[in-house]
């Protein structure tokens, strides 16, 4: 009898023992997960972290893209409206401005008297430029000048029609009919002169002014 019941005990205490010990493994095995998820969590949270942050840098970005695309677009809009426009330099008003600067140039060229010359030669070549504006310079100073002081001549011109033949944003080309009467010494009754002439305008800071005076 002592034998078997000490068996017994034996075999009941080897069982108490596994499952303490299974147990054991269990609680550490649980720990070692819960540390493992404690470990991994963090990781986590900082990728997702990066994730985000990536993320906002990325729409950051793009906002700041399409922000200097919008910029850049309203400048180009803002400089077509504003400072070049070809159709609005080709205008129906814009050829009235040339049209105008054509017609007046031409009476100030062809208009003078001995009274008045040098009044008259300085307004004509405020509407001049380039190398007409030179040859006009040099023309009247020892050509007109002279004869006109000579023999008392006096022009007065007006003119009859004008029209734009070209038209671009910064030359043009203008059409013009003259009549021209002259007066002198020699002549006190006047003669009278109808004639025709190309006038090539550039634009110089905005303003109409006369390169070329060629008769047709």
């Amino acid at each position: 009898m002592t034998t078997n019941g000490t068996a017994d005990v034996t075999d009941a205490d080897d069982s108490d023992a596994e499952k303490v010990t299974d147990e054991a493994v269990d609680e550490a095995t649980q720990d070692d997960d819960a540390a493992t998820e404690t470990e991994t969590q963090p990781e986590q949270r900082a990728g997702i972290v990066r994730q985000v942050a990536r993320g906002a840098r990325a729409r950051v970005g793009v906002i700041l893209l399409v922000a200097a695309l919008v910029a850049s677009a309203g400048v180009a809009v803002w400089l077509y409206f504003e400072q070049y426009r070809p159709d609005r330099a080709t205008s129906p008003a814009a050829a009235i401005v040339a049209l105008d600067a054509a017609k007046n140039g031409t009476v100030a060229l062809l208009s003078y008297s001995p009274e008045s010359l040098d009044k008259d030669f300085a307004a004509a070549k405020s509407h001049l430029t380039g190398d007409f504006l030179s040859y006009y310079t040099q023309f009247t100073e020892q050509i007109v000048t002279p004869a006109a002081k000579q023999k008392s001549v006096k022009t007065t011109a007006a003119v009859m029609r004008a029209a734009v033949s070209e038209l671009h944003p910064d030359s043009a080309v203008v059409l013009v009919f003259i009549n021209q009467n002259t007066v002198s010494k020699e002549n006190p009754d006047g003669s009278f002169a109808a004639s025709a002439v190309k006038v090539g305008l550039k634009k110089i800071n905005d303003t109409w002014l006369i390169g070329s005076f060629d008769p047709v």
